[in-house]
């Protein structure tokens, strides 16, 4: 029997979704206006992030006595990969376009459906299959549209962002089976305080300097606190009713949302095949909602 307040989360998922990805969408843009390097940027991001989430961790402080040994530990490694996808995409940024950059995190769900199926034995249908091979066919036309305009560290760029994606579905995967226990507040902040910490430390080891970075960049940090991170406190808290997989799906939309933002406030061209491959990739994740708002009775 479901819950009330489930039947409630059931009929806003979809809506959630959506303004998730518009969220995250701005996190390419805000990063473009830095110059702090891309590990600093994500450091501050999280601690600032922690920051902003601790009234709702007070509120949701009994949650913590919930938390036995095995599952700290896997907060740790979550908030730890986490991190990970942060510096690596935020490094890709600074080395390609936002359209290459994004166009990467297509991968995202087709690793995400292999980590469901190999750790928790999830079934993938054939009109699933369908949706996300539609969509990765429209991320691919997005991405030959991009070719010839990237420098020459671009290939280093994209694979800082493929990198990006296999460190976010650890972090998604994990999450999935350890958010349940505790508010997605506490969790969220749990996750986020550690990918500070550890970036903290990287950054440390590697010289980079944390301190003397001008107001501007300040509210960079702020914004990127703010606005893209809203998203990751919501797929943290639908992790309690949809899978991996299907977070990984709608995040399709960000390559688009990312390139529409990045041509009209950074001035970066966009040419018709990004258009066309855009279009197919709103259909394609449009069809993918669709289908899981019957399996899940949304």
């Amino acid at each position: 029997m479901i819950k009330d307040g489930e039947k409630k989360m059931n009929k806003s998922t979809a809506f959630l979704l959506v303004v998730s990805v518009v969220a995250i969408s701005f996190a390419a843009i805000f990063v473009k206006w830095s110059d702090a390097p891309a590990a600093v940027l994500s450091m501050y991001r999280m601690y600032l992030a922690s920051l902003f989430l601790l009234p709702f961790v007070w509120l949701n402080r009994h949650d913590v006595k919930n938390i036995n040994k095995q599952e700290w530990v896997l907060f740790i490694f979550s908030g730890i990969f986490l991190g990970m996808h942060f510096a690596l995409w935020f490094g890709s940024l600074k080395l390609t376009t936002v359209a290459s950059s994004t166009i990467i995190l297509a991968l995202q769900p087709v690793v995400a459906l292999a980590g469901g199926f190999l750790i928790y034995k999830e079934k993938v249908s054939v009109p699933q299959l369908v949706t996300i091979s539609l969509s990765m066919l429209g991320v691919v036309v997005i991405g030959l549209g991009d070719l010839g305009r990237s420098s020459s560290t671009a290939l280093l760029g994209n694979l800082l962002s493929f990198l990006s994606v296999i460190a976010v579905v650890v972090y998604l995967l994990i999450g999935q089976r350890v958010v349940k226990k505790v508010s997605h507040w506490l969790y969220s902040f749990i996750v986020f305080f550690v990918a500070g910490v550890s970036l903290h430390v990287f950054n440390a080891v590697s010289g980079v300097p944390v301190r003397g970075y001008s107001a501007e960049e300040w509210q960079i940090f702020v914004l990127l606190a703010i606005l893209p991170t809203i998203a990751h406190v919501i797929y943290n808290h639908l992790l309690n009713f949809i899978n991996t997989s299907t977070i990984s799906m709608t995040i399709l939309g960000e390559p688009v949302g990312a390139t529409i933002l990045a041509f009209f406030i950074l001035g970066e061209k966009v040419v018709a095949l990004q258009v066309l491959g855009g279009l197919v990739v709103l259909f394609g994740v449009g069809l993918f909602l669709i289908q899981q708002r019957k399996a899940y009775q949304l």
